[in-house]
């Protein structure tokens, strides 16, 4: 079964096919399973797009429910910490057996999460902003 993450907000702003929402934080938040990977849990308040073909249905000011998969928060912590820790890891062995020097080694490091950072905003931006979306579930 599908874990659902669900947080309260409100509907800021209407641009054609975009409802930009603000979450509310709420204490519901330390109790959530998935507040380690959420970004709403770290601040006061979180703007969100949510793109909706039935944008012109909501109105600002109105409270509405966001909903997202659980799979989807662990997905983008893989993608945003523990590959490039990969990428890190093994560019720090490689360049520091290739040149035989830690300093050489560890700006090969460096550059090689840069480089990571880049190609997945470069080739990967579009396909990641439409799989990790948040959807309006309903009015609260």
């Amino acid at each position: 079964m599908e874990q659902i993450i669900r947080h309260n907000a409100v509907v800021k702003a209407i641009d054609g096919q975009a409802v930009r929402v603000t979450i509310v934080q709420s204490s519901a938040c330390g109790g959530c399973a998935a507040r380690k990977m959420c970004n709403s849990a770290e601040a006061k308040e979180k703007e969100v797009d949510v793109l909706t073909p039935d944008a012109v249905t909501y109105r600002v000011g109105q409270q509405v429910v966001l909903e997202g998969r659980l799979s989807d928060g662990r997905t983008a912590a893989i993608i945003a910490y523990v590959l490039p820790l990969l990428v890190l890891l093994v560019a720090l062995v490689l360049g520091i057996q290739l040149s035989g020097s830690e300093t050489a080694g560890a700006l090969w490091a460096l550059g090689s999460v840069a480089v990571y950072y880049f190609l997945v905003f470069l080739f990967l931006r579009q396909r990641l902003q439409q799989r990790f979306s948040f959807r309006i579930g309903g009015a609260s």
